[in-house]
């Protein structure tokens, strides 16, 4: 039996190993976000990982993107889907959500046939719901806490929690048991380059933006996976609550008179940041 270890399986070993090794302990001061104990260390992975991105990530996705049809592009991203669609049909029902997992399932089996292996998304026109589920959100749903936040080298944004589901939903993905391994190897980096392709405008909007990029790639990490756990209606903090009912006091208080046929404007409530895997 081979024993050779493939490179997304050292990569992922690698970064439980970070994360165990980050999580031993760190010097933090009083003003420390809670969610991030280790703000420090992960600022220092988010400067490397942005080198590497400029050097060699960015300019390899530029070049697929320049090269690649858009059609082409297209079929890649379904082919990668459809095999997502697999394991997130197997965490669906480790979630206890039965329906949405026969969904998943059918979306593979026609995809992968009438759709030529998944090049052609057939299931989304014909109405079956795509979702997008991994471990680390069954763990969520389960109660397992996430963690403190992490930065992991060349994976970007994740908690530890979702550094464990890493692991396990590489070993529900059908290409990592591909063989030749150079063929399994190969479409590991398509997919990193297909991905990074797709965000190239995102990865723009960001560097022209004159805001914390850290920070806001935190948050925005925290609040989707928590979204994502929560099938869209995740549960109101405190702070939130706090507002209502301040708001319900104040909305109580008389008020004084109005000219006849006009009515006092109504500030809208702005939502917290979501964002779509």
């Amino acid at each position: 039996m081979n024993r050779t270890l493939s490179i997304p399986r050292r990569a992922g070993l690698a970064a439980c190993a970070t994360a165990l090794a980050l999580t031993a302990g760190c010097a933090t001061g009083p003003d420390a976000n809670p969610k991030d104990p280790l703000e420090p260390l992960n600022r220092g992975v988010l400067r490397v990982n942005d080198e590497v991105d400029k050097y060699v990530m960015k300019p390899v996705a530029q070049a697929y993107d320049f090269v690649l049809p858009s059609p082409v592009q297209t079929a890649v991203s379904n082919f990668f889907s459809n095999i997502g669609d697999v394991y997130s049909a197997a965490n669906n029902l480790l979630q206890g959500k039965p329906t949405r997992a026969v969904e998943d399932s059918l979306r593979v089996i026609f995809n992968s046939t009438l759709g030529i292996g998944g090049l052609i998304d057939i299931a989304t026109p014909a109405g079956l719901p795509k979702y997008k589920e991994d471990f680390g959100q069954t763990l969520g749903v389960w109660g397992v806490p996430a963690g403190p936040y992490l930065v992991l080298p060349v994976f970007g944004p994740s908690t530890v929690r979702d550094t464990a589901g890493m692991l396990v939903d590489r070993y529900m993905d059908p290409s990592a048991y591909l063989h030749p391994i150079w063929l399994r190897n190969s479409l590991t980096g398509l997919r990193l380059v297909n991905t990074r392709a797709q965000l190239l405008g995102v990865s723009n909007l960001l560097e022209q933006a004159a805001l914390d990029r850290y920070s806001f790639l935190r948050d925005a990490y925290l609040q989707r996976r928590e979204y994502q756990i929560y099938d869209g209606n995740p549960p109101a903090r405190d702070e939130d609550k706090d507002k209502d009912q301040s708001g319900n006091q104040g909305a109580s208080a008389p008020a004084g008179p109005q000219p006849e046929g006009q009515t006092l404007p109504v500030t809208p409530t702005v939502p917290s940041l979501r964002i779509g895997r």
